[in-house]
């Protein structure tokens, strides 16, 4: 039995989302009104997942979520509204420890139960499998907790907007512009990432440099709602632009381009050169943004010694098969290690496929990479 603390201040959403994990047969349920009420249960219950409302008056979703890793860790999902604030807050929870985001119906519940039932237990079997975060995170806690440090802003606060070149534009129709032919890039790197991928794609990217010499396109499975906004987050905590991809843009190097959730980003080639485009979801592909897909369309135009695959954590096994592809074809692939993975469920099929070139801790994929491309 998966042991799940429900936290929610809407008595309707209590019992929704009770009803969800009844019906499953192997859920031991407890529910609570407030935060407060979830850390007397976080004793009492012991639970392997919580789920965590972000908005809750008292002590709010952010609040909990640090007391819950200070005092007793365990994997956390956040249910988040569709506004800017609920996006922004559930970014930041990924950053304080929590493994995954789910957006609530943005209209009657009952009328999206249908929809939100089967991805919300998905997501909560993955957490259940999931590590807490490590001791470092408890530690930055502590300090903010004791007024030692101050927490750490919500984005865009260490790299300067100025000091970037601008990103171009998404295009419009490329077909019916003259704009002659883009430089081909040298290369291009593919990063794909599920539970527990906006942590690791901020240490990804935060740790590689302004120069970076190939484009970089991301693959997170992530709802719409929240892609734009992690897009803008990494903005302010990498080097590099990094934008959402919402039509045909140039592939540029040193540009990291984020695929828009609930549909998929590919590879193409238009007459203005080498693009990343977004893509309607298919049916055949299970998880959005697919990095299947992406490395498929990859490997469909650019020779595979010019492409590097980076897995990252999350459940499942989307991208390792291609990305086990694209080695046998001569190119280069990074798993990120089981020692530093939330869930290593994508890199670890990789690694079991004999897909890995390289297989490293989170902390050196950067550095890997770096070398990789120069």
């Amino acid at each position: 039995m998966i042991r799940l603390l429900v936290v929610d201040d809407s008595a309707l959403m209590r019992k929704v989302l009770g009803g969800i994990f009844a019906a499953e047969g192997d859920f031991d349920l407890a529910f609570a009104r407030d935060g407060l009420e979830a850390l007397d249960l976080l004793a009492r219950f012991a639970p392997d997942v919580v789920t965590l409302d972000v908005t809750m008056p008292g002590l709010d979703g952010l609040a909990c979520l640090d007391r819950i890793m200070l005092e007793r860790p365990c994997p956390v999902v956040m249910l988040s509204s569709l506004t800017a604030e609920g996006t922004e807050a559930s970014l930041e929870a990924l950053a304080r420890g929590a493994v995954d985001v789910l957006a609530k119906p943005a209209g009657a519940v009952s009328l999206e139960i249908d929809r939100l039932a089967p991805v919300l237990v998905r997501k909560v079997r993955a957490a259940a499998r999931a590590r807490p975060r490590g001791p470092g995170l408890a530690a930055r806690l502590r300090a903010r907790h004791a007024g030692l440090v101050a927490p750490p802003a919500p984005h865009r606060a260490e790299t300067p907007r100025a000091a970037k070149r601008p990103m171009p534009e998404a295009a419009g129709p490329v077909e019916s512009r003259d704009a002659g032919h883009a430089p081909e890039p040298p290369g291009l790197v593919l990063v794909g990432a599920s539970t527990g991928g906006p942590p690791a794609l901020t240490a990804l990217l935060g740790g590689l440099p302004a120069g970076f010499p190939w484009p970089i396109v991301v693959a997170q499975h992530m709802p719409a709602s929240f892609t734009g906004a992690l897009a803008r987050r990494l903005d302010g905590l990498s080097a590099l632009a990094v934008q959402e991809v919402t039509g045909p843009v140039a592939l540029v190097p040193g540009r990291v381009y984020v695929g828009r959730g609930d549909a998929d980003v590919i590879v193409v080639r238009r007459p203005g050169g080498l693009m990343v485009a977004p893509a309607p979801a298919q049916a055949e592909y299970p998880w959005h943004p697919s990095v299947d897909r992406l490395v498929e369309s990859a490997l469909d135009l650019v020779p595979a010694r010019r492409l590097v695959g980076v897995l990252m954590t999350g459940m499942g096994r989307d991208g390792a098969r291609t990305m086990a592809a694209l080695r046998e074809r001569g190119g280069r692939t990074i798993a990120e290690a089981e020692a530093t993975a939330v869930v290593w469920g994508m890199p670890g099929e990789l690694v079991r496929a004999g897909g890995a070139s390289l297989v490293a801790p989170l902390e050196a994929i950067a550095a890997e990479l770096t070398a990789l491309v120069s």
